[in-house]
């Protein structure tokens, strides 16, 4: 299927301009960037050929110069575009829910909350970045998107980015989600969408790849080559990448942003949120960690990492690249090495060999915490969640929770715990089979 074989776009050249309507005030005007209030700024991100620190020219062929501004940004507040905060009220604010019925089914004199990213139209946290970051697209006249994406949550929320925004979104799919996870596939064409297993013989990636390893399962590393390879060499497109860069982590900053307003006096003990490349994890994290470094509060951040992809708790802190092809930047990240791929377990989003250089930073300055939960605890944790509060995880969510849950079952007191529930599991019901 191509982009021309789609149901035709229902939008115009104008569609970067506002609609016009009132906006609620409860949907952030502005995303927080961690970078102002980190005592030791983020190292920069290198240049593969020549190891010096990027400048912005190095960026233009692949990102447009607002995006590349935010990158480097160490303003406190980034104001949010009209546009985009109309697009973010289809939805935002996303809901933060106590979680009673659990609370009741554990046994435990802890409050649990949870704050919902499931009630996107794509399902999941997703769309937080990929609305903005087709926004800015369009603003500079780009007419094409290429990205990858693992379980495809990011594959789909950026086609629908591209469905309301008007561009052409081409998407590279790790090849264990794609053969497993369809309906995700059937999602991104919905919205107009272009989906490719990956890899593919359809770049010089791909094809090196296929002829080293024919059999192999895919990762986010090569998908990542495969993306990059094509928007470099088509002037009118630009790639967009769903997590790790400074940039993807601050337009998610609205989920926790919200939840900071939604507590109000109420100071979270401990926070969980799961973490493959980072962004939702930042998301719900990084205000409270700002508010942590400004104010002396002492929420502990907790990072929840598949145990088949431990970059955190097992990989180096070092400078690495983000693809298998060697065409990004080299960015400083604790990293299982460009060239890992990691077995296919069912929580695809998380499946990536580094973690997100901002969120690196934080944890190797202690201010963040890490732990790996297995596949099979991870599931059954989801499944309990379930069944106490009504909603089914993604099963990248299910780390979250299941580090929530341990937890909770061992408090002693009601402190506060809160979960980073980043999507739903409607479309990953296959996922669940072995634990229902």
């Amino acid at each position: 299927m191509t982009a021309t074989d789609s149901a035709p776009a229902l939008v115009t050249e104008r569609s970067i301009d506002p609609l016009g309507f009132e906006v609620p005030s409860t949907v952030p005007t502005h995303w927080y960037n961690l970078a102002a209030d980190l005592p030791q700024p983020c190292p920069p991100a290198l240049h593969p050929g020549t190891r010096e620190p990027l400048g912005p020219e190095d960026l233009a062929p692949l990102f447009p110069m607002a995006l590349i501004a935010q990158e480097v940004s160490t303003e406190r507040y980034v104001e949010i575009p009209q546009t985009v905060r109309e697009i973010y009220s289809l939805w935002r604010p996303a809901p933060l829910i106590r979680a009673h019925r659990l609370e009741r089914a554990l046994g435990t004199p802890a409050r649990i909350y949870y704050k919902y990213e499931g009630v996107s139209p794509a399902g999941s946290h997703k769309p937080n970045t990929a609305i903005a970051q087709a926004y800015y697209n369009k603003l500079e006249g780009v007419t094409r998107l290429t990205t990858e994406t693992g379980a495809g949550q990011w594959g789909a929320s950026l086609s629908l980015a591209g469905a309301l925004l008007g561009l052409t979104v081409e998407v590279w799919q790790v090849r264990a989600s794609y053969d497993a996870k369809p309906y995700r596939r059937f999602q991104m064409e919905a919205y107009g969408g272009v989906c490719h297993s990956s890899p593919s013989e359809l770049t010089e990636a791909g094809r090196a790849i296929l002829a080293a390893t024919p059999d192999t399962t895919g990762s986010l590393g090569m998908a990542i080559s495969e993306a990059v390879e094509v928007a470099a060499e088509d002037p009118e497109a630009h790639y967009s990448l769903g997590s790790v860069l400074n940039h993807v982590l601050l337009h998610q900053t609205v989920i926790g942003q919200e939840a900071l307003e939604q507590l109000g006096d109420v100071v979270p003990d401990v926070i969980f949120g799961c973490a493959g490349g980072g962004s939702n994890l930042a998301g719900l994290t990084f205000p409270f960690l700002g508010r942590n470094l400004r104010e002396g509060t002492t929420t502990r951040l907790v990072a929840c990492e598949p145990a088949a992809c431990p970059s955190l708790t097992q990989g180096e802190y070092r400078y690495d690249h983000g693809d298998v092809a060697g065409l990004t930047p080299l960015l400083k990240m604790h990293t299982l090495g460009a060239d890992f791929v990691p077995p296919p377990i069912h929580a695809g989003g998380l499946r990536y060999h580094g973690m997100a250089p901002m969120v690196s930073h934080a944890v190797n300055l202690g201010l963040m915490e890490a732990v790996a939960i297995d596949q099979d605890t991870a599931f059954r944790a989801g499944v309990e969640f379930a069944r106490a509060e009504g909603i089914i995880p993604a099963p990248e969510s299910t780390h979250a929770v299941a580090a929530a849950i341990a937890h909770a079952r061992a408090a002693t007191t009601d402190e506060v715990v809160l979960i980073g529930l980043s999507g739903n599991g409607v479309l990953d019901l296959p996922s669940y089979g072995a634990y229902v």
